[in-house]
């Protein structure tokens, strides 16, 4: 049977020396007490997708609609071209000329009336693959590389509509290509806005992404 300690003796003179601190597990002696950083949660408690992996996703979701776009654009410009020529050596041959002023303009007309033809190409491929493709798999291929995810705001709504999708799809990519400078505030908006760190698409359709990984 061991004898319990007993409080050490005082010292002549009143001092006494103080008890002996007890350390258990935890932080070590002299550490500095941990700090945790909060992480900026959605509404139904997951981690909300910072800047730069919305930006990461961004840039890879571009890229691919990017290419698909070249594949309509590039012949469309040889086309184009094609035509141009043609008509330069028509014009040449039928004037004795190498120079017709109102061939220019009519080139000019035609080229202008395939670079609609392109941008309208390219809002269908993009309404695809942001709003079906996205209703379809959950996630664009972008997003599913970085692990984020668009949720509704609302977290009694589980599900994303079609009508969601296509709200974002909207403002981000009818009237970012629209009024200049427009998507530069869309998607910097996020880096104020508090709580959600929602840009204006996500407004728009009363969404947030969150981190899933």
């Amino acid at each position: 049977m061991t004898t319990p300690q007993q409080p050490p003796s005082p010292i002549p003179g009143g001092w006494t020396p103080p008890p002996q601190q007890q350390y258990g597990p935890g932080a070590p002696y002299g550490a500095p007490p941990m700090q945790v950083r909060l992480v900026p949660a959605a509404p139904n408690g997951a981690p909300l997708a910072d800047f730069w992996y919305r930006l990461g996703a961004y840039m890879l979701d571009g890229l691919i609609v990017g290419a698909i776009s070249m594949v309509v654009a590039i012949p469309a410009l040889i086309i184009w071209m094609i035509y141009f020529f043609q008509e330069f050596e028509a014009n040449a041959n039928t004037y004795g000329s190498t120079y017709d002023p109102a061939m220019p303009f009519a080139s000019i007309w035609i080229f202008l009336l395939i670079e609609l033809a392109i941008i309208g190409v390219v809002m269908i491929f993009s309404y695809l693959y942001f709003v079906e493709y996205q209703l379809r798999k959950g996630q664009t291929v972008g997003k599913r590389v970085l692990k984020i995810k668009i949720v509704p705001a609302d977290p009694a709504v589980t599900v994303l509509t079609r009508s969601d999708l296509a709200k974002r799809w909207a403002v981000s990519q009818v009237v970012g290509t629209i009024v200049p400078f427009f998507s530069y505030l869309d998607g910097l908006w996020q880096l104020w806005d508090k709580p959600l760190q929602q840009c204006l698409h996500d407004k728009a359709a009363k969404t947030v992404v969150i981190r899933i990984g």
